[in-house]
Formats: structure tokens, sequence, C-alpha cells
């Protein structure tokens, strides 16, 4: 199947530079709208069989256009959800956030204080990514977030760190995948950047 996977459009938690995780999250600013907006003018011209998004808001707000256009309803995988920063949610300081995701390429054990593992967290994100594929769609889009899409990418695609190291997940930005959980995947395109493999 075509997975095109999308980073969720600006929120005031973005504009205020807080980690916000858990739900229901806070809302789209008047910006992030506009990126919703501009996301479905982009992906409704694909054969799209289904949407899907986690179940915090501003994921379920970055769909509703691109939904509406394609007068098709909206799937809601929690499993799609943000790493859970736990205690360190709503902080203005990543560094510590940052640094025990980084931790997960080497001890995927490691438990953010009061959030995910690594195992836990890739467990959910991998049921919810089978669930969309088992589904049996030729191509679909899932709205989730930066951190998770970031840390499920690189291992679902075996991705170097310099690679990661050289791009980033802007709000609604488009990874677009090739492939299923059995197979594996192939990362076709990183926004407007094709991908090309060997």
């Amino acid at each position: 199947m075509r997975l095109f996977l999308v980073r969720h459009g600006e929120t005031h938690a973005n504009v205020a530079r807080q980690l916000d995780t858990a739900v229901p999250g806070l809302d789209l600013t008047d910006a992030g709208r506009n990126q919703a907006r501009a996301l479905a003018e982009r992906l409704s011209g694909e054969d799209l069989g289904a949407i899907y998004t986690s179940d915090l808001v501003r994921a379920q707000q970055t769909a509703e256009p691109l939904a509406s256009a394609l007068r098709l309803g909206v799937v809601v995988l929690p499993g799609l959800r943000e790493i859970q920063a736990g205690d360190y949610e709503m902080a203005t300081e990543w560094g510590p956030f940052v640094d025990a995701v980084q931790r997960w390429r080497d001890d995927p054990e490691h438990t953010i204080p009061g959030g995910d593992s690594g195992i836990r967290f890739m467990a959910r994100y991998e049921a919810a990514i089978r669930r969309i594929a088992g589904d049996g769609h030729e191509s679909a889009v899932a709205v989730s977030h930066g951190a998770a899409m970031r840390v499920w990418v690189a291992a679902a695609v075996r991705l170097e760190p310099a690679f990661l190291q050289a791009r980033r997940v802007d709000n609604t930005l488009v990874l677009t995948l090739e492939g299923d959980p059995d197979a594996g995947w192939r990362l076709l395109a990183w926004g407007d950047e094709p991908i090309t493999h060997g």
C-alpha cells in the first residue's frame, strides 16, 4: 500500500514551544487551520481509501478539510498519538525529552519519566500502522505527530541518524511510504524531496 504519513498543523503549543503530548492536546492556530486546508488541496487528487488520525485534537482538526473534500470519514487510532512526554509535559526545555528518545536507539527499554518507553511506543504505533495496512486500502493518509513519525519511520525504513539530522518534520509535512508491515516499508518522499534507494 501507499501510506501518506502527515504531521498535524501548527498548534498553540508549537508557537509557545511547549511539549504537548497528552490527550486531548491544544487546538490548531489560525495558521494551522490554513495549513490543513492547503494539505487538503495537496492530497485531494490522490486516490485515497481512508483517513486515519491520532486521538489528539490537532490531528483530527488537520484531517477535517481533507476528509470533507473527499467525503471520507476519519478513523481515530490512539496508537498514532505522539510519544508521551510524561513528567516533561508542557515543558519548554526539550533537551531531556529529546535525549530520552535518542537513547532508544541503543536502549529501547529506557522510559521517559512518567511517559513512554521505546518498546511501549513502538508497539502501539506499529499496531496502529498494522491496522491501517490490514484495512486493505491501496492508499491511505495517517495524521500523526513529529517525534512519533521520526522514530517510527527511522526504524521502519532503517534511516541513518545523519539522514534524520539533516531533515525537519514541519507542520503538515507528508512522508510518503510504500509497502506493508510484513514485507517492509520504503520511503518514497520526505515532503517534496524524492528519496532514491540504492
